[in-house]
């Protein structure tokens, strides 16, 4: 009996030095939102290194008179997600958790929970707003739980409070409606104005209300104010002046290009000429023809023909003569020949001075300059 009464204290000593060993979470807080709910621990880190690279932590929650349920075993995250756990949203509950290492364990740190008053309303799931007719329809869709089911089956005097104003203004000037329906009609409004529109949720038994939708803005359907019709003819000259100041430098820039890449030169009056069809002016010939600037001449040789018409003159004053004039006649004879041969030397002369012309007209063509052959 003694020895059971040692071994009681032993054991005692030795769960309170492991108890001692490390120190327990701190600063319990759950972030809800509707159903979901998630657990978050602070735990002081100036424990030894070693202990920290194989710290975990349990996380447990305790139904209204029944046994602890464990969530979350050894995890080394500093939160656990209870959204999965079956929590009832009308219950009472009692969460803790506690540091673990392969030695060791912490004591537990406790908080209470009940959904109903603790958890947070969501805003509604959408919002949509249409123009009928002058009016805004709004269509609210109601917030859900984690398992897609409308929170008014679980938050009986839930309701929603809708704030609208012109979109020109803040919404700290917004008119405020409350109401439990899922459609409204906004009316009496301003026609062809602009409104915008937010949606939040509210619970009055707790004093519960969420955040704000997102913000929906439109126009209301209506006759256009005369302001704006007189704004449009205002408008509408100074546009068509923008209009044909912009399609003038358009054109004024288009010339300058044209007149620098296609610049609109004419020729002098005495070339044009020259490319007349109708011009006396001789045309200038191609260089790839240089041989048709000189006309064909056939070169007959004047000395024959001299000498063969002398020959029959003197035959014929042989016939006709005295002999008494034959020394006459030769002399006569050798002053014909004389003169036949000086008229085909002259004709020699005048033909090379053709072509010496001919070959002077040529070179003056290759050169640019235009010459006459005589």
């Amino acid at each position: 009996m003694k020895a059971l009464r040692c071994f009681s204290l032993l054991l005692s000593l030795s769960v309170v030095t492991a108890l001692g060993d490390l120190s327990r979470p701190q600063n319990l807080s759950l972030q809800t939102l509707n159903t979901q709910y998630v657990l978050h621990w602070d735990w002081a880190d100036d424990q030894q290194t070693a202990v920290n690279r194989t710290l975990t932590f349990t996380a447990q929650y305790l139904p209204y008179k029944q046994k602890w349920r464990t969530v979350c075993a050894d995890v080394s995250e500093r939160h656990c997600d209870f959204t999965d756990a079956g929590l009832n949203y009308w219950g009472i509950y009692y969460l803790r958790v506690r540091a673990n290492t392969a030695q060791s364990f912490s004591s537990w740190t406790n908080i209470s929970f009940c959904p109903d008053k603790d958890a947070d309303l969501g805003p509604p799931s959408s919002v949509k707003l249409t123009s009928v007719k002058g009016d805004l329809e709004i269509v609210i869709a109601d917030p859900l739980s984690s398992t897609n089911e409308s929170m008014k089956t679980l938050v009986q005097h839930m309701h929603y409070l809708i704030q609208y104003w012109k979109k020109p203004e803040d919404y700290k000037k917004a008119e405020v409606l409350k109401t439990k329906n899922n459609v409204v009609t906004l009316s009496e409004l301003d026609g062809s104005t602009w409104y915008c529109v937010r949606v939040q949720s509210c619970c009055d038994f707790y004093n519960k209300t969420s955040v704000f939708s997102d913000t929906h803005c439109t126009r209301t359907e209506g006759q256009t104010p005369y302001w704006q019709i007189f704004l449009y003819f205002l408008l509408l000259p100074v546009l068509c002046f923008l209009l044909g100041l912009v399609w003038f430098c358009f054109y004024k820039v288009l010339k300058s290009l044209k007149s620098i890449f296609y610049p609109n030169v004419q020729l002098p009056a005495h070339i044009q000429e020259l490319w007349s069809p109708d011009s006396e002016k001789p045309q200038l010939l191609p260089p790839e023809s240089p041989g048709s600037v000189c006309e064909h001449l056939d070169v007959i040789s004047a000395e024959m023909d001299t000498v063969t018409d002398a020959q029959s003159l003197n035959s014929e004053d042989q016939d006709t003569s005295a002999p008494s004039r034959h020394g006459s006649g030769d002399s006569g004879f050798n002053s014909t020949e004389e003169d036949f041969s000086r008229h085909g030397a002259v004709t020699d002369v005048q033909t090379d001075d053709v072509c010496k012309t001919n070959r002077k007209h040529t070179e003056e063509l290759h050169d640019g300059t235009l010459e006459l052959c005589a």
